[in-house]
């Protein structure tokens, strides 16, 4: 039976339990959250049918492997309905915190949680891709990839021809361009092929930057 770690109970029991809130409630508020009489209809015959397969699956008469499967699909229907029901009647019009309350729901934060600076400093390491293309893959150097103040990537990078000099630190890169993927590919002109390609990279959130990561350098095939 599929779970959540948000809402959803975590015991059939207390899914049942659940079911009949949002039928006791929806059926006095059903007008006011435009919630049509065949969806409530449905959601009864649901709860009805898992109650029935939980009751014969806990009695040890009458409890057999094939009772057992049919209890674990019935309360999969319910749970999938329960998650569709909420998404659809739930979220537009918004619900007071009362209303949440009583549907055995969390009440929405309006207040978004502050992710804080980003301190984790990551670099790179390039791979072929084709023509003119290298691939990018992020590597963490210090810090943790699960850290919200995490959000993406700024990724420096600037192309150095034969005999040109070298950027001595990140600081010296020109160019630069946004992901929030740990793998990315970037595509060079043309003409830029042979040439050295130096990268660095920052942590960005909101415009918040994390610490330079080393710089690193590849040929351009």
């Amino acid at each position: 039976m599929a779970t959540t770690k948000d809402w959803l109970p975590t015991t059939r029991e207390g899914i049942l339990a659940m079911a009949d809130d949002w039928i006791a409630v929806c059926t006095t508020r059903q007008t006011d959250w435009n919630i049509p009489g065949q969806a409530l209809t449905e959601l009864t015959t649901l709860k009805g049918t898992a109650a029935t397969a939980l009751e014969t699956a806990k009695n040890e008469t009458t409890r057999t492997p094939v009772v057992t499967a049919q209890c674990k699909e019935a309360f999969e229907a319910l749970t999938d309905f329960l998650r569709d029901f909420k998404r659809r009647y739930f979220l537009s019009p918004p619900l007071l915190d009362s209303d949440y309350i009583s549907l055995g729901l969390k009440p929405h934060d309006p207040i978004p949680t502050p992710s804080g600076s980003p301190t984790a400093q990551v670099t790179i390491e390039t791979y072929l891709v084709g023509r003119h293309e290298l691939g990018l893959k992020i590597i963490y150097v210090d810090g943790s990839p699960s850290d919200p103040a995490n959000k993406g990537y700024r990724i420096w990078y600037s192309v150095v021809a034969p005999g040109e000099t070298s950027p001595a630190s990140p600081g010296e890169l020109h160019n630069s361009f946004f992901t929030k993927r740990k793998k990315d590919v970037i595509e060079f002109d043309f003409g830029d092929s042979g040439k050295t390609a130096y990268f660095a990279v920052q942590i960005e959130n909101e415009g918040k930057k994390g610490p330079w990561g080393p710089l690193v350098s590849a040929l351009i095939p």
